[in-house]
């Protein structure tokens, strides 16, 4: 039937609806037969073999679905829809129709030989940049089918990985909704609909070709399986972002963002350096934007592990264009002169890609150190893209770098040359590449070989992901497992660690400088650095993330906080990893200022005794951990993922009841040592009172005598000779002299202040002795009384 009118588009818009409802009406009382339907040019099947019962139970959930995602039916169709609950099963399917193929996009066709075609449906072919957009998908199931129907278009894909020039036809993203309430297959019932999500990358006119399937092979033939559909892509509103650090300056940092259903904004899928595909979040500097569609978002907002995490809503429409955020810090090592550090990130192979460019370049990789608050990124060349990477490397800070975040380029050894027996990081390199050749193919295949030639130039070296073939299944360390020593980690370096090569000087200095640490189970990590340090040598350890290979979630996942006084310099931040001024941390924690005894960690890193002591222990410590427990890392094992991680330290249930009666046995012993200590330290000032007040202690009087003096004959001469020698080695002491030849010293029972007669006689002498003990110089008054002479 052909009507024609004369009145204006707008009148002719109005009089095709109203005659579209006609012939719906006309179509609902004709039994069985289908017609088609024309609705602003487009003709849908009008369907009819289909029970009414599972239809609108089908019906019932696609109406919650649709709400579930944000994009409810309009009113009009819902009060069709709730009619149809209400009528006959004939009006009831007519109903239904009428009120969704309006929304339909495609129109899929399943014959009785499961052969399936589409074409295009009614619903206007608008979508929004960088927003997903929902429609509906109308399929007459005439084979029953229960699998799922799949969805194809060749303008879908990732942009990374992709050759440039196919990145301007991947414009668009595409998802069936298959999740609860929608079953993941087709329900078998003759006619029901899908929901079809599309996202676009552009804004203006793009072109798309699609193709439904419910399996291989069930494609119609010819061109009656695909369809082509011109969109109109709506421009999304540019969200202008105030990022201001602690001190209200503009600063860096990461956002995740996603609308109501989890989905992930800007689309991963079509993410370009710098932003990268396998984050969620993406990085940008203060006054930089973000183009969304209108609607409600939640932000997570970061900026490294000494920042505090932010939840934040967002709601973007016309009149709201912007967004400001104020970042908290909870700790600022680098206040006191601790300089965070990432030795071991990369700018190409595994999750970066190698098409449309061989890895991402400088710019890209500082905007996530700068997004991560790290403070160097040592970003290494290696083997992928190794000949197109290593245009980059200068043997200087890279001039990209803004301080204090410095970024340079140097090399893991890894895909080449001597990377079978342990991969090494090779830092401050002069020479990228060693004499003989400008590529990958000539590099020594023995470590020592290789750490012979880094530390000529003066190179800082140690093995990369150093627990990789050493891994151990004990948790004690060190342990006396015997690794496979079979990987790519520190195992060369139980070799290595014994030997000393020519440094630049010429002089004689260590082929090894540290350990890589945090990105290997620790257990292993830790285990081969006692091992070698109980044996007397002194390699150091830093902290490493080998971003994107081991982890790709951001950079400094691993740190080295290397101790230096004044302005940060890449060349001193290796030094103090050699010299052992660094801790080792995954951000979460800190040990600064560490001094043992009277060696300063940030001036030395050893401190030797004599013999076993005490030694006192002091450190500025400053340690985040979320106030309830991340579920996932719940007995973790040490082989899994992520090794280091301050939740590990993390006590509860049984475990915290023996760590409080841990604690409460140890505050008593404490109180009890502090009593103790008291007690002594009382008692002892006592004592000194006591001693200080004391009367000296008195032996008894000894008395040796008489000596008889003019006694006629040599006898008594020679006794008096013999007397007085001795009596010149007196000592007052509490040993008397010896006896003389036929006399003896004879102990009196004199009391003091008493008169004591020594009968002596006449023409002669004799000798007295006492000890006196005194805790200190005393003054003491010695009262003799004589009747004659006396000579003391």
């Amino acid at each position: 039937m052909l009507i024609m009118f004369s009145k204006s588009f707008q009148e002719r818009s109005v009089w095709t609806a109203r005659l579209v409802v006609f012939i719906l009406s006309a179509t609902f009382s004709l039994g069985t037969w289908t017609f088609p339907v024309n609705v602003l040019g487009r003709e849908l099947s009008q369907v009819s073999d289909v029970e009414v019962q599972p239809l609108l139970l089908h019906v019932k959930r696609l109406r919650e679905a649709l709400a579930y995602l944000g994009q409810p039916l309009s009113s009009g169709a819902s009060e069709l829809l709730d009619l149809a609950a209400k009528s006959e099963d004939r009006d009831a399917r007519n109903l239904v129709q009428r009120a969704l193929d309006p929304n339909c996009l495609f129109e899929v066709s399943i014959n009785p030989e499961s052969r399936v075609k589409v074409r295009q449906g009614p619903a206007g072919p608008r979508l929004v940049q960088n927003g997903w957009s929902q429609f509906l998908v109308k399929v007459h199931n005439q084979a029953g089918v229960t699998a799922g129907l799949a969805a194809e278009s060749p303008n879908t894909g990732k942009l990374a990985g992709s050759a440039k020039e196919e990145i301007r036809d991947l414009w668009l993203e595409m998802e069936m909704f298959d999740s609860p309430p929608l079953t993941p297959g087709l329900t078998g019932i003759g006619l029901e609909y899908r929901i079809i999500q599309l996202y676009s990358r552009d804004e203006g006119k793009r072109s798309a070709i699609f193709s439904f399937n419910v399996g291989q092979g069930t494609q119609d033939i010819g061109f009656r399986n695909d369809v082509s559909v011109t969109f109109e892509g709506e421009r999304a509103v540019p969200v202008r972002l105030r990022i201001l650090d602690e001190n209200g300056q503009p600063a860096t940092a990461g956002f995740e963002i996603r609308d109501q259903q989890g989905r992930v904004y800007p689309s991963q899928a079509k993410r370009l350096a710098p932003d990268f595909a396998f984050h969620p979040q993406i990085y940008r500097h203060d006054k930089e934007t973000v183009d969304l569609p209108p609607g409600e978002y939640d932000v997570t907002i970061t900026r490294g592990p000494e920042y505090l995490e932010q939840n934040k809503t967002l709601v973007v429409n016309d009149d709201v264009s912007s967004f400001q955020v104020h970042l908290q810090r909870w700790t600022d090592p680098a206040k006191y002169g601790w300089w965070s550090g990432d030795h071991h990130i990369h700018a190409a192979g595994c999750s970066h890609y190698d098409n449309p460019s061989e890895g991402v370049h400088a710019p890209d990789m500082l905007r996530h150190c700068l997004g991560e608050d790290l403070k160097v990124g040592a970003n290494l060349t290696w083997g992928p893209c190794f000949d197109y990477q290593k245009q980059f490397f200068t043997g200087a800070v890279d001039r990209v770098s803004r301080y204090p975040y410095l970024l340079r380029y140097d090399v893991e050894v890894s895909g080449f040359g001597s990377h079978k027996s342990g991969h090494l990081c090779l830092l401050r390199l002069k020479e990228q590449i060693p004499p003989g050749g400008d590529s990958t193919h000539h590099w020594p295949t023995l470590c020592l070989n290789t750490l012979r030639w880094a530390k000529k130039q003066g190179a800082v070296c140690g093995p990369a992901h150093s627990g990789w073939g050493i891994i151990v299944q004990g948790t004690d360390l060190p342990n006396y497992e015997v690794p496979a020593f079979d990987s790519i980690g520190a195992n060369e370096y139980i070799a290595d660690v014994t030997h000393t090569v020519e440094g630049p000087n010429g002089d004689q200095v260590p082929a090894v400088d540290f350990l890589s640490m945090v990105d290997t189970p620790y257990t292993a990590e830790l285990n081969i650095w006692y091992h070698t340090l109980n044996c007397g040598y002194r390699t150091r350890v830093s902290g490493e993330t080998d971003f994107p290979c081991i982890y790709g979630e951001r950079v400094g996942l691993g740190r080295a906080y290397v101790n230096l006084p004044g302005t940060l310099d890449y060349d001193r931040w290796c030094e103090g990893i050699r010299n052992g001024a660094a801790y080792v941390s995954d951000g979460r924690s800190h040990l600064m200022d560490l001094t043992v005894g009277d060696a300063v960690l940030a001036q030395q890193s050893e401190l030797r005794l004599d013999q076993p002591q005490s030694v006192k222990v002091t450190a500025n410590v400053a340690a985040y951990l979320k106030e309830n427990p991340e579920p996932d890392m719940r007995n973790l094992k040490p082989s899994d993922k992520p090794f280091w991680h301050i939740e590990r330290a993390r006590v509860s249930g049984a475990d915290l009841e023996e760590v409080k009666q841990q604690i409460s046995r140890a505050e008593d012993e404490l109180v009890r040592q502090v009593g103790n200590d008291l007690k002594n330290r009382q008692t002892e000032t006592e004592q000194n009172i006591l001693r200080d007040y004391a009367t000296p202690t008195f032996g008894p009087w000894s008395f040796l005598g008489p000596l008889e003096i003019w006694q006629s004959g040599d006898t008594s001469a020679e006794r008096v000779q013999a007397a007085q020698k001795q009596s010149l080695g007196l000592e007052f002491s509490s040993v008397k002299p010896g006896p003389l030849e036929g006399l003896a010293w004879k102990d009196q029972n004199w009391q003091n202040g008493e008169v004591h007669e020594l009968a002596l006689g006449d023409f002669a002498f004799g000798y007295l002795y006492r000890s006196i003990q005194a805790e200190r110089p005393v003054e003491l008054d010695l009262d003799f009384g004589v009747d004659d002479a006396i000579r003391v």
